[in-house]
């Protein structure tokens, strides 16, 4: 997809102020053609931010820029920026067809180029065979699909959508993916607003995680979800084997490390000198269960009992507990063979090139 030098969408300082709440000094940069994803938990001020980027809340302080033109007191209408909320607000006493035909009423179009424009949002939306539905008939997959067509038609530079995946099931959450990515591809730039670190690291080409208010990292999914910056960002990106750390000695010739977990778990890793103190991160997957101790350049060999033992996905995770408990993904043919059951004793094998070392 073609991408522009400079940001379609650029916020500079934003604040947005209730009285319990404030959505503090947001400045991010939004190029053409980027999926973001808005992370955070419920609260964290998320959908303020899709708000303030509308035109229905009125920020305190800040600027919004579209194409370099400041937008900040434009009005809804005027903004080029479509918003799909979670409730999708369709009209109920018209069509599928009126609904995703109202917005184009005011663009001067004939009524073949409208039926046109009508006809290609549904394709697009996979809704075709819905046009003569009213929206009291629709699913909810069937109603999301016809907010996006009907925002969609008004041709916005920017479209936000806020958890437009959150009431769905599993197989129409799977569809519904597919119909974002066909939108994204298309050229469109969209900002997703979501609480799922999954949903975003599968559709997301950037991720901004806001926590209590404020912008706390963004950066590409492999950046923000491989490195990230604090505790919550770390937790929040599904990383389980996080452990609080004292680190006691420096080897700096050779740049590793030793880390001790609650006074006596000892984990190296290879990393910069000068901390005290910080978290260690070991990617689940990049442990190695083994029956005995493996010889081989895995510098962190831990001896531990299986406490847990479930399906993940398409394998199966293990909790081992080895002075602190580290989670552990292997497959389901290794969790048979090696009969990975709770109570057993392992060992568990990882590089200290594996482990990511983050300050407090």
């Amino acid at each position: 997809m073609e991408r522009n030098e400079y940001p379609v969408l650029q916020i500079h300082d934003l604040s947005v102020r209730f009285r319990a709440f404030a959505l503090e000094d947001i400045s991010l940069d939004v190029f053409r053609g980027d999926y973001l994803a808005l992370l955070g938990v419920s609260g964290a001020g998320k959908t303020v931010l899709l708000e303030a980027l509308a035109g229905l809340v009125r920020p305190a302080k800040g600027r919004i820029l579209l194409n370099g033109s400041e937008i900040t007191r434009d009005k809804v209408q005027s903004r080029g920026i479509g918003l799909v909320y979670q409730d999708l607000s369709l009209f109920p006493h018209l069509s599928v067809w009126k609904n995703i035909a109202y917005p184009l009423k005011n663009k001067g179009l004939s009524s073949k180029q409208s039926k046109s424009r009508v006809e290609e949002l549904a394709g697009q939306v996979e809704i075709r065979h819905l046009l003569d539905r009213y929206p009291g008939t629709l699913s909810g997959g069937e109603a999301q699909r016809v907010a996006l067509a009907r925002t969609l038609a008004s041709d916005p530079q920017v479209l936000l959508l806020d958890e437009p995946l959150s009431n769905l099931d599993v197989k129409l959450k799977g569809e519904l993916r597919g119909v974002l990515r066909k939108i994204h591809r298309s050229g469109k730039t969209m900002i997703h607003v979501t609480h799922d670190f999954m949903e975003a690291a599968t559709l997301a080409t950037k991720v901004a995680v806001v926590e209590n208010g404020r912008l706390v990292q963004h950066g590409t999914p492999e950046e923000v979800f491989r490195h990230p910056r604090n505790e919550f960002v770390a937790r929040f990106s599904g990383i389980k084997n996080l452990f609080p750390c004292k680190v006691v000695s420096y080897a700096s010739d050779e740049g590793l490390h030793e880390a001790i977990i609650n006074d006596h778990v000892s984990i190296r890793y290879l990393g910069k000198d000068g901390h005290k103190s910080g978290y260690v991160m070991i990617p689940q997957e990049d442990i190695v269960v083994s029956e005995k101790p493996i010889e081989s350049s895995a510098t962190n060999r831990l001896e531990g009992v299986i406490r847990e033992a479930y399906l993940s996905g398409s394998g199966m995770e293990l909790v081992v507990e080895s002075g602190v408990p580290f989670v552990v993904a292997v497959s389901r043919q290794s969790h048979e063979n090696m009969k990975l059951q709770p109570g057993k004793r392992v060992w568990l094998n990882f590089k200290a090139a594996a482990v990511r070392f983050m300050d407090s």
